[in-house]
């Protein structure tokens, strides 16, 4: 084993790995202090150097990665993710790039890539795309017929909630999301029309009850099919591992 694949070894070791993680998290609670007047006013140069160094630790990882990996570095999205994120902290937050500073609390994103376990939820999220694709295309055609039909059934006696088909959309997106639906929108509208429940009612249902939990659905089963690759790559690497050991006490039994 080459200097670069131990250095390598040593940044995805656990102690490098937890400590890293621990920076993060650590960095997160500093850039929250510096929302906070009371706390800048009372060690707000520790603060702005503490969040300095948390900087200054991520930009030396990604350096000795960089060193450790080569090109190979560039591979994987993952570190285009921490790439990306560290090098919009190092940019200069003065006139035009002053939104940077807003966008420091980023880093905490880190996270992700630090952590296995959240790295396979976004994995698993990332995979189910394709399918809530149609999801969302399907539940676009159903609010844009419930679009229609409340404006035309309901706008001219509520044109604050169902004047256009906008403002239908806005208001249907609020009772799928149950928010104040019933004594917010649906019981005043029923003071005028009794029957608008034969409308609502089976919206909600099937908005709220099935296409959303379809789309929980497809994220919790792909998250399970990245789950079980995993599985299988570890054992097909502990196999491989086992057979490279078998093969060399054989060739050492053959010498003797």
């Amino acid at each position: 084993m080459d200097a670069r694949e131990r250095l390598g070894a040593w940044i995805e070791s656990a102690p490098v790995r937890n400590f890293i993680i621990g920076v993060i998290l650590f960095n997160a609670v500093v850039l929250g202090l510096e929302t906070s007047e009371e706390a800048m006013a009372a060690a707000g140069p520790l603060i702005v150097f503490l969040d300095r160094l948390c900087l200054g630790i991520f930009t030396v990882e990604i350096g000795l990665k960089l060193v450790a990996w080569g090109p190979r570095f560039f591979r994987s999205g993952w570190n285009w993710f921490d790439f990306i994120i560290v090098g919009i902290a190092l940019v200069p937050a003065t006139q035009g790039f002053a939104v940077l500073r807003a966008l420091r609390i980023l880093r905490v994103l880190r996270l992700i890539t630090a952590a296995p376990r959240l790295r396979r939820v976004v994995e698993g999220f990332v995979t189910a795309l394709p399918g809530m694709g149609s999801v969302f295309l399907l539940m676009a055609i159903i609010f844009y017929i419930g679009a229609v039909m409340a404006t035309k059934l309901f706008g001219a006696a509520f044109p604050d909630w169902f004047g256009d088909l906008g403002l239908s959309a806005y208001s249907l997106f609020q009772i799928m999301t149950l928010e104040s639906w019933s004594m917010g929108i649906v019981r005043p509208v029923m003071e005028v029309y009794p029957y608008a429940w034969a409308f609502f009612v089976p919206f909600i249902m099937v908005t709220t009850f099935a296409v959303v939990n379809l789309l929980v659905g497809l994220i919790v089963n792909s998250m399970q099919d990245a789950h079980a690759e995993e599985a299988n790559a570890a054992t097909s690497d502990y196999r491989d591992e086992v057979l490279r050991r078998l093969e060399a006490i054989e060739k050492r039994l053959g010498e003797r």
